[in-house]
């Protein structure tokens, strides 16, 4: 895996977290979860009407699995970058000791 190497400093992303900007993004990604939740929801009359194959009713929902976490990864953005930057800077600190 590649290390990712942040240009961007702690306080630059706590301030991001914290913008309209970001709440924007947060507030348009959390209408895609709900829009995945009501088609999750849909999977069982949509089966009875079409009655699809299993594996086309498993794949759909696999899919739409898939879907939301990576939404999910998206709104967890910030916080992994805030995390690899403490870690990058605690390494720092035990370098200097």
């Amino acid at each position: 895996m590649e290390k990712v190497e942040l240009r961007i400093s702690r306080e630059q992303v706590i301030d991001f977290k914290e913008s309209i900007l970001w709440a924007d993004i947060v507030a348009e990604l959390d209408s895609w979860k709900k829009g995945f939740e009501l088609e999750m929801k849909s999977i069982v009359d949509d089966a009875a009407e079409n009655n699809p194959s299993t594996a086309s009713v498993l794949l759909h929902m696999g899919d739409l699995n898939g879907r939301l976490k990576a939404v999910e990864y998206m709104l967890s953005i910030p916080d992994v970058f805030i995390s690899i930057l403490e870690v990058k800077e605690d390494a720092g600190h035990k370098q200097t000791e």
